[in-house]
């Protein structure tokens, strides 16, 4: 079985990282995405972090990413440094292996090991306390604006690591630029063209999308990027059975069924990625 190595970035990488970022985050929130040119700006930027940042690679491909920044946490006589993520992805088909998991607990340790005391993040708040994450709100720390919810959390990297720290979480300012439409479509010129999807559950939904292109009674294939998936029905569908070429969304499993959920967009797109 071929091994995942964890490692550091290379130059040499740089392309090949922002595509499979690209790949990861393709219509999940949005048509299209930003993320790949968030990693492009992140690395110019002075609170970047690339001794904690790492790439997973497997059989001579980049699979996955982690990215730290700088971060604060303040308060109105204290401003305490710790550290952010993001983004953190993995590629579509290299799913399932684990690869997220590892970049999460091998750079752990070298945000300890630099002196840190924790990490906050915005992420899906059905993954991240797997790997031993806390909302903010267990901690006394606070977004920019006061708020506290379930994709806002934290860890810490030492025992009781933000017991004397709370106050709003401040990120560093390039994740700012990520929002410069004109910028990220002139970036994405250096990019293979995918299509952009909208989908009437894309801020909702937290599955992958995909195209049946076979049906053989409760049986159907889905293409999913380069593989395709073997899939049924879950059991509270609910709604007009999926036909060859809908796109749906659906809870994957690389190594049986995968679950159909709901059908986004009836008939005949053409390929969608």
């Amino acid at each position: 079985m071929s091994k995942i190595i964890i490692r550091e970035e290379k130059k040499e990488d740089y392309k090949a990282t922002e595509l499979m970022t690209m790949r990861a985050f393709w219509n999940e929130h949005f048509p299209g995405c930003n993320e790949h040119y968030l990693v492009h700006v992140l690395r110019e930027s002075e609170d970047y972090l690339p001794k904690l940042s790492r790439v997973a690679e497997l059989d001579g491909k980049i699979v996955g990413t982690i990215f730290y920044t700088k971060a604060w946490i303040v308060n109105d006589n204290q401003k305490h440094e710790i550290v952010t993520f993001g983004p953190l992805c993995v590629e579509p088909t290299a799913q399932g292996l684990g690869v997220g998991g590892k970049l999460l607990h091998e750079t752990f340790k070298l945000v300890k090991e630099a002196g840190y005391p924790g990490i906050c993040i915005f992420g899906e708040p059905e993954y991240y306390p797997k790997h031993g994450f806390k909302t903010c709100d267990h901690f006394g720390i606070t977004d920019e604006e006061g708020n506290n919810f379930d994709a806002f959390m934290g860890y810490e990297v030492v025992e009781s690591g933000f017991k004397n720290i709370t106050g709003k979480f401040m990120e560093s300012k390039v994740f700012k630029k990520c929002d410069d439409e004109k910028a990220i479509a002139e970036y994405e010129k250096q990019f293979p063209k995918y299509v952009k999807l909208k989908i009437p559950s894309q801020w909702l939904h937290k599955q992958k999308i995909g195209k049946v292109i076979a049906v053989d009674e409760e049986r159907y294939i889905i293409q999913y990027w380069e593989i395709q998936l073997p899939a049924r029905l879950k059991k509270d569908f609910d709604g007009s059975k999926p036909q060859k070429g809908d796109i749906v969304t659906f809870d994957p499993n690389f190594n049986g069924d995968s679950l159909i959920r709901m059908v986004e967009i009836p008939g005949g797109m053409g390929r969608y990625v």
